[in-house]
């Protein structure tokens, strides 16, 4: 697969994650309020161990109306990751005063740190996440010194709040590990379900989108493009003549040369059996008349060696050019359907009795 449709599948699945993205911190919100509920009902059970309740009521009130407006307008516009961030941060300082407020590090309430932890392993990646518990560990430091616990003042006091710490950092690891080896699971299984099997190209789901994306830009900056459609003339032939395992590497053979040709700009698929679609991008009609006759010429040059045979496929090619053939997507396809049909009629030699022979499409009677 060439250089810009790896890429053109990378922003596919760069926007799939965005729109999972955006799904999570939609439900981030509800996060936000259990905690907020979390650490209300601690505060109200008694004997609580909190020595300045009063900073708690005034943690909840700003933590509560942090989230509104965050969320009602501050967020709107911004990238998800971003907004993400942000809410991590706000949480990691909300369980810090509370923890504050609690008079110790130790304190129950201090394993809210858990929240931001997961979530940052979750969408944000390993590094940020272990930066943020980076955070979270001079936070806990800073709660013990102004409370007046001296955390790391002797061994036992440092092996507590190593105690204290460690179930974060295994968290953090673990959750961020996790998290990585479902994005790589994802996108392994993203790829096996945009690329056609047999060849390795695009299948016709990931092309549609592409072809949906250029056929939008060029509207929109006055471009143009073209759809090649490629045919292979006698691969029947060849599968009974040699049999399918021999057809399918003809098949081969016909997709390494359009994917060794096209340029880097430019992304292919397979159609259909034997047809292939291209998709050039920013090209005039007589430059994709070139590329498509290439094609046709390397292939029919490239033979296929079977069991001492060399056995040798053609093709028939269709171009059509947005917005010269066509200014509808649909249309334009279907403007390369018929140049290519109409290019296979004219290479056919004709019969002694009737002259030249109308092909008929496949299926055209079935």
């Amino acid at each position: 697969m060439k250089g810009l449709t790896r890429a053109l599948m990378r922003d596919i699945g760069a926007q799939v994650d965005q729109d999972e993205l955006r799904s999570f911190a939609r439900s981030l919100g509800e996060v936000h309020w259990l905690s907020l509920i979390l650490v209300v009902l601690y505060a109200l059970v008694p004997g609580a161990e909190i020595e300045n309740p009063n900073l708690v009521m005034w943690a909840v009130a700003a933590y509560a109306g942090f989230v509104v407006i965050f969320r009602l307008g501050l967020a709107r516009g911004r990238e998800t990751r971003l907004r993400i961030a942000t809410e991590v941060l706000a949480m990691i300082a909300f369980v810090t005063v509370v923890t504050w407020a609690a008079g110790s590090p130790y304190s129950p309430i201090s394993m809210l740190y858990l929240v931001p932890i997961v979530v940052s392993g979750v969408t944000l990646g390993r590094w940020v996440t272990l930066l943020n518990t980076a955070l979270i560990a001079v936070c806990l430091l800073l709660v013990g010194t102004v409370s007046g616990v001296e955390t790391l003042a002797s061994l036992e006091h440092a092996a507590s709040f190593m105690t204290r710490l460690a179930p974060l950092i295994l968290v953090a690891f673990v959750t961020s590990i996790l998290a990585h080896d479902l994005r790589l699971a994802k996108s392994r299984i993203r790829t096996l379900s945009e690329t056609d099997e047999l060849t390795g190209l695009l299948n016709m789901r990931a092309f549609s989108r592409i072809h949906r994306r250029e056929h939008e830009k060029a509207a929109r900056h006055g471009r143009t493009y073209a759809i090649l459609l490629i045919d292979m003339d006698n691969l029947k032939k060849i599968n009974d003549a040699h049999g399918h395992d021999a057809g399918n590497r003809a098949i081969i053979v016909v997709a390494n040369v359009i994917a060794r040709l096209i340029r880097v700009t430019d992304a292919a698929a397979r159609y259909g059996g034997d047809e292939f679609i291209v998709l050039l991008s920013e090209i005039s009609p007589e430059s994709a008349t070139r590329i498509g006759q290439r094609i046709r010429n390397s292939v029919q040059k490239t033979s296929l060696d079977v069991e001492g045979h060399m056995v040798r496929t053609t093709i028939s090619v269709g171009v059509a050019t947005y917005p010269a053939d066509s200014p509808d997507l649909r249309e334009l396809v279907k403007h390369a359907d018929t140049n290519m049909y109409q290019n296979k009629e004219l290479q056919r030699p004709p019969t002694a009795e009737s002259g030249p022979v109308a092909y008929r499409r496949k299926g055209a009677d079935d």
